[in-house]
């Protein structure tokens, strides 16, 4: 089988990216907010009319959910999916197109671009899997939990599960296989208990080093006909799972030999 090259797709923001959201809108937190939703799809849910003069108690990234807690219980969760971002300057800036919400303190504000996933009710983050970021991770639920897979899922394909593990994404499924050896394409029944801690110590590694320099670490990820930096072979590239989101992988370095004929591919 020759090279597979995949094309270039735009990146979900993963745990880390959240993350690095909450710590920008610390500055916010314990200040009575002025609420604004200029997109018209924001506008309808009718949140400025609830939150508007709250004062805002906490901001915390919950896998790649950013929840806002405002004062009289009320919680208002975030996702990103492909293009969202949240954005953090002075008070007062010039506005130039219509971002999701707008939230205003004292000195400065914080502004939701492309927000699609924008509601009061944190249903959907109770029903997540153990934070990838959290210190320490809880490594053994984790494992658990991927185990009540049906065994012919391939590992890749179950990270991005959030009901087994939050906060990993694409970018950080490939990186952490990638630094512990494992190929996406093997059966989480085949994969070990030893090398399933691997692979998650890596992924929270990664990408806690990811949240604290702002960087991230592209060694396999998106590199698909490029030379592996550690062992030389050529990086493949494949889509995965139902969701078909692209599986990165050195096919030396982590070895599946059903993944070369295409077998265990077609499987999953």
């Amino acid at each position: 089988m020759g090279r597979l090259v995949a094309a270039s797709l735009p990146r979900v923001p993963e745990g880390d990216s959240l993350a690095r959201a909450a710590r920008r809108l610390q500055v916010l937190v314990g200040e009575r907010v002025e609420v604004e939703t200029p997109h018209p799809r924001a506008a309808v849910k009718r949140l400025a009319e609830r939150l508007d003069g709250r004062r805002l108690l906490a901001v915390e990234a919950a896998g790649k959910n950013l929840l806002l807690r405002f004062e009289e219980g009320l919680v208002l969760r975030s996702h990103l999916r492909m293009s969202g971002r949240w954005q953090v300057r002075p008070r007062g800036s010039k506005l130039f197109g219509r971002p999701w919400l707008v939230l205003r303190g004292a000195e400065r504000e914080a502004v939701l671009w492309n927000g699609p996933v924008l509601e009061l009710d944190d249903r959907a983050v109770r029903r997540l899997g153990p934070d990838i970021l959290a210190e320490p991770p809880d490594l053994a639920a984790m494992i658990d939990n991927l185990r009540r897979d049906p065994h012919d899922r391939a590992i890749g394909d179950a990270l991005l599960d959030q009901r087994h593990v939050a906060g990993i994404g694409n970018l950080w499924k490939a990186e952490a296989l990638w630094e512990a050896r494992v190929s996406p394409w093997r059966p989480v029944a085949e994969v070990a208990d030893e090398e399933l801690r691997s692979v998650l110590e890596a992924a929270h590694e990664l990408m806690t080093a990811s949240v604290d320099t702002g960087r991230e670490r592209r060694l396999v990820y998106n590199r698909a006909g490029h030379g592996c930096r550690r062992c030389g072979g050529p990086i493949e590239a494949r889509g995965q799972g139902e969701a078909n989101r692209t599986a990165y992988w050195c096919p030396v370095c982590q070895p599946f030999p059903s993944a070369a004929g295409g077998d265990s591919i077609n499987r999953v």
